[in-house]
């Protein structure tokens, strides 16, 4: 039997017949063929991370499925309490963390390396969803005075990620918390508001946080040509592997790109390049896919949840999904500046795949409660 937070027991038998396979198909789906991509991509000196990678995979299902049995809600009791310990670790990363090329964000556990910057995304999806809920919106949406609070939850993990400095998961803490903010529906002439101030914010962005580094990468999108050997590297290396793959791919193992290791940070940022230099449009086309499926059932889980809580905890998690695949494809292919975000599900990383999981977790939650209460 499993105790509710809001009302009566249900028994594990229910539970588990609702349990949403079609969903853990497409996770796992995604998760293999990243393991079997992670194969080719570390052939060329970097072990056998595929095999590490799928030793992540199996904990974090088997916590996510786990989680799914847990009931949602009392997450409401546990908000504050995780948003705030995520935040300790984010500062005990600024005095302790381990530093690898340059940017410390990661926390020394023995056998484990402890990215808290991936757990601010979670984080900030709990907590928003905490406040949107027990706060319903007024009629004609949320004004300035009622964000006041939420943006501020998410400028200070945005703030300390930043910090480290890592600007792609900084982007995607915000945007998360922002798309979540926009799901629970903000005033039309506020929206157009922090449009405005986000563009002029933009530009102090540009002069007073962003790193050199981070600037010649945006400038060398703007000019792909102008330091192909320098900042442009990364952009154009990869660009060259995606179109080198054409309909049907040059064939597992055999990537040009991959294996004389021309392609940078192949097996985690890049890891897009190389399934579609080895397996072409046609398996990009597949791969998208399937993250299409698995964003739109959070979405219609989103839609369907009984209560607002769960509604937005399973909008949080599409958020993290879309937002991810977006941007990370985005960057690869030439139309974003590369700025290290991680394809979810398929890059190497035991943090960022845990994170991801966890949170298809909540969501399988959210969905085998919809129908009993």
């Amino acid at each position: 039997m499993e105790l509710s937070a809001f009302g009566p027991p249900q028994s594990s038998r229910r539970l588990f017949a609702r349990f949403p396979w079609a969903a853990l198909g497409l996770t796992v789906a995604v998760a293999l063929l990243g393991v079997w991509n992670l194969a080719s991509a570390s052939r060329g000196g970097h072990g056998n991370l595929w095999a590490s990678q799928l030793l992540w995979l199996a904990g974090g299902l088997a916590l996510a499925f786990l989680l799914s049995l847990w009931d949602y809600r009392n997450l409401l009791a546990l908000a504050w309490p995780i948003y705030g310990a995520v935040m300790l670790l984010l500062l005990a990363v600024a005095v302790h963390g381990k530093t690898v090329l340059g940017a410390r964000r990661w926390l020394d556990l023995g056998p484990i390396h402890l990215q808290p910057s991936e757990l601010a995304k979670l984080a900030v999806v709990v907590v928003l969803a905490k406040l949107f809920h027990e706060r319903p919106p007024p009629k004609e949406g949320y004004g300035l005075p009622q964000l006041a609070i939420p943006f501020a939850l998410i400028l200070l993990p945005t703030a300390l990620v930043m910090k480290q400095p890592d600007l792609g998961t900084a982007l995607i803490v915000a945007a998360v918390g922002l798309t979540l903010c926009a799901f629970a529906r903000i005033r039309t002439p506020t929206l157009v508001l922090l449009l405005v101030v986000g563009a002029a914010g933009s530009v102090g962005a540009w002069h007073h946080f962003l790193k050199g580094y981070q600037k010649k990468r945006i400038e060398s999108f703007l000019n792909p040509e102008g330091d192909a050997l320098g900042a442009g590297y990364h952009a154009n290396q990869s660009i060259i592997a995606v179109g080198s793959g054409r309909l049907l791919g040059k064939g597992w193992g055999k990537g040009t790109q991959t294996q004389l290791s021309f392609l940078p940070e192949q097996h985690t940022d890049f890891i897009f390049s190389v399934w579609a230099e080895e397996h072409g449009f046609l398996w990009c086309a597949l791969l998208l896919l399937l993250y299409f499926g698995l964003f739109g059932w959070c979405l219609a889980v989103a839609g369907q949840a009984r209560e607002r809580f769960g509604s937005y905890l399973a909008a949080g998690v599409a958020g993290l999904v879309f937002w991810h695949v977006f941007i990370n494809i985005g960057m690869v292919t030439g139309v974003l500046p590369v700025v290290g975000v991680t394809l979810p599900l398929m890059s190497y990383g035991g943090s960022s795949l845990l994170t991801v999981l966890l949170g298809l977790g909540v969501v399988w939650s959210v969905e085998m409660r919809r129908a009993t209460f």
